[in-house]
């Protein structure tokens, strides 16, 4: 029996199957037939919101390390003797590492589970930290390099986990936000990273011992929080509570071992065509993200200093974490993830159109506000892909969606970080940003086109608020057939949780 087949026997002994109904049943019948249903126990414990802290943290400083290097490129130019395009290799390495690695990555979350991931992707970032602090030395950039590698592979056992963590430690009415905070804590690390960097390592190219000395200060003090998070997670991380957080949870966990099939799994994904729509309009929106994250430097060195690149960096992800957060909050509140999805999609693209009409107008008050729009909706939409694509794509594994959806991000991150890259340095930074423009409006289009069904939600509401009832028919024999309902039928309100599609 596979998970979906589960999922239907689930519902049937929840609702009173059509086989254990009879016409004109009884009040004694009725009593027997709800003491006869089958409900799972489910329990919420105090450890999630450990679990979520420790995982939140370690993905900020994975987060960290990638964009570290690109927001003070200059430094790294002047101090290694390399090209800005080798400086933005050490970013778009994220991105090449995750496409080739996330089908083993998500192969072993699905097989091994939470608490093996989890030690692989704190692990790797820990050793990465401590290798960059060997090459505090002008002539070893490849040791830096291949620091930035090993923590680039530490980030496929990472970007797929916040829809895992929050699925199977928290409750249906805290699901939502509980992602949005798992995603928030990678925000928080670019956040930083465009903060902490020009600060800590000030360009200063008349005193390169100097400088190594600033760059090993901030690769020392990564490495000691990075071996602290892991110790940590060795000792909080677990892959999953004895008792599930909800019944969509419970019905997974009865499902036996060996049903489970990965290459079905990834299959399944495939023919699903809101999730191919979903796949394709948030590979777009987060790898614009990506792109402006990379380039941002650049962008704002053309007109303003680059200590104005990390406050604006800073100011486009911190309005996004606020703006996750509430975009969380209000999906555990309402459950309309499509309508959401879009409104939000169409925000950033007027936020990504302002900010790129306003960024050479030499006002740099102006800058901060507008990439404050932008960074509220663009950032902020990234929880709200996760949490669309386990919901129309349950019962699948989280994991499994949620590491398709990052692959494809982290495809058009590549794609776009080197076109825009070509397009700002040739022309300049109007040409690289009408450019993700652009293809932002076709993004708008295809989340546009996603049919919206909540698998997932569907389960939590028949289950445990017993939307999905038992009822004798009333309807005679002649009645017509779509008139009919099979002895039960489903609460009115239950059809909330299916939105309309454009």
């Amino acid at each position: 029996m596979v998970a979906g087949d589960l999922v239907q026997e689930h519902l049937r002994a929840d609702t009173g199957a059509p086989d254990d109904v009879t016409v004109g049943m009884k009040g004694g019948e009725e009593e027997a037939l709800e003491e006869g249903a089958k409900k799972l126990e489910t329990k919420l414990y105090l450890r999630r919101f450990a679990v979520l802290a420790v995982f939140s943290l370690y993905s900020l400083v994975n987060a960290f390390q990638w964009i570290q290097y690109s927001i003070i490129t200059s430094v790294f130019t002047q101090y290694y003797g390399v090209s800005s395009s080798s400086v933005d290799w050490l970013s778009i390495v994220y991105m090449v590492a995750y496409v080739p690695l996330i089908f083993p990555a998500t192969w072993l979350l699905d097989r091994k589970g939470l608490r093996l991931t989890a030690l692989l992707g704190s692990g790797l970032n820990c050793a990465g930290a401590w290798i960059k602090c060997g090459s505090g030395s002008p002539e070893l950039f490849g040791v830096t390099m291949t620091a930035q590698v090993i923590c680039s592979v530490a980030q496929v056992f990472i970007l797929g986990l916040p829809s895992r963590v929050a699925s199977v430690w928290f409750g249906p009415r805290e699901v939502s936000t509980a992602c949005a905070t798992a995603v928030l804590g990678n925000q928080l690390g670019t956040a930083i990273g465009f903060l902490l960097p020009p600060v800590l390592v000030p360009y200063t190219p008349d005193d390169i011992q100097l400088m190594g000395h600033n760059i090993s200060i901030m690769f020392y003090g990564t490495a000691g929080i990075s071996t602290g998070l892991f110790i940590l997670t060795f000792i909080v991380i677990k892959d999953h509570p004895p008792l599930p957080p909800s019944q969509a949870q419970a019905v997974l966990t009865d499902s036996p071992p060996g049903d489970y099939s990965y290459t079905q799994s990834i299959f399944n994904l495939m023919k699903n065509k809101a999730f191919v729509l979903l796949l394709i309009s948030y590979g777009i929106m987060t790898g614009s993200f990506y792109s402006v994250s990379t380039l941002l430097s650049q962008m704002i060195m053309a007109c303003y200093e680059e200590l104005n690149a990390g406050r604006i960096g800073l100011t486009l992800v911190v309005a996004g974490m606020v703006g996750s957060i509430l975009c969380g909050l209000w999906l555990d509140h309402t459950k309309t993830y499509k309508m959401t999805t879009l409104a939000v999609y169409i925000l950033s693209f007027l936020g990504m159109v302002v900010f790129t009409f306003t960024l050479n107008l030499d006002n740099i008050y102006l800058v901060f506000f507008t990439a404050g729009f932008l960074g509220f909706f663009m950032t902020g939409y990234l929880p709200l892909g996760f949490e669309f694509g386990v919901e129309i794509t349950y019962p699948e594994s989280e994991g499994t969606s949620s590491g398709l959806l990052n692959a494809f991000a982290q495809i058009f991150g590549i794609i776009f970080t080197l076109v825009q890259g070509k397009l700002t340095t040739d022309y300049n930074p109007l040409a690289g940003n009408l450019f993700l423009c652009a293809w932002i409006v076709l993004g708008v289009l295809l989340t546009a086109l996603i049919k919206s069904e909540l698998k997932r939600h569907n389960i939590n509401m028949g289950i445990d608020s017993n939307h999905l009832q038992a009822l004798p028919t009333e309807c005679p024999g002649d009645c017509p057939s779509e008139e009919k309902t099979n002895e039960f039928k489903l609460d009115p309100s239950f059809s909330f949780s299916r939105e309309t599609s454009l």
